[in-house]
């Protein structure tokens, strides 16, 4: 089994990374192969809505969207960090994940998924909420700790003092292993994932 980490932040080895590296330990200790993947610091486009990833499996602007997209093919679960702008996710992340599961949902769905946050002060919870609601509208569990999934520090190493913030870390870590082992277990029962039907409706109908 494998979760891949996903790096939002603009810093490749900063405050999120930090975090992120810490669930890893966790989910290591348990047997589970994971990978840290920076997103990288460069400007992403949004989603332009134009259905082209419906007729050729991906997007058509080639970039690091694309190589997540395959990367997740692989994996059991997701883990997507991000630091804190302006109390919101950083736009970077919300690019990526805005054409990521427009292109590639299938491969996310029904695999377990966390957000993180990392932030010097306030505005990690408003930044969990929207990168989990990618998780809510595409059949995902939600991992959780014990704790919400915040770590507060202006630097790598404030972030490490943040005792509170790295039990939480590991602990989602630990999380995301026993979860994975309990669909991995059902599968091997034969249960099998749901196959579920779809309606789009507007409001006025």
């Amino acid at each position: 089994m494998k979760v891949l980490l996903v790096n939002g932040s603009t810093h490749q080895h900063g405050c999120t990374y930090t975090a992120l590296e810490e669930v890893s330990r966790a989910l290591k200790e348990e047997g589970i192969e994971t990978e840290i993947h920076w997103i990288g610091n460069q400007s992403y486009s949004d989603c332009i809505a134009c259905g082209k990833c419906r007729e050729t499996g991906e997007c058509v602007f080639k970039d690091g969207v694309n190589i997540l997209v395959n990367k997740a093919k692989e994996c059991d679960g997701f883990i997507f960090g991000t630091p804190v702008y302006y109390a919101h996710p950083s736009g970077r992340i919300l690019d990526v994940l805005n054409r990521a599961f427009y292109s590639g949902s299938k491969y996310f769905a029904h695999k377990p998924g966390a957000a993180i946050a990392s932030a010097r002060r306030a505005g990690t919870i408003a930044s969990i909420d929207v990168l989990n609601k990618y998780f809510t509208i595409n059949q995902m569990p939600i991992v959780s700790s014990t704790y919400w999934n915040e770590i507060h520090g202006n630097t790598p190493e404030e972030a490490k003092k943040d005792e509170e913030g790295m039990q939480t870390m590991y602990n989602l870590g630990k999380n995301m292993a026993w979860l994975l082992k309990c669909i991995e277990a059902g599968k091997e029962k034969g249960i099998q994932t749901p196959v579920n039907e779809k309606k789009h409706t507007n409001f006025i109908r």
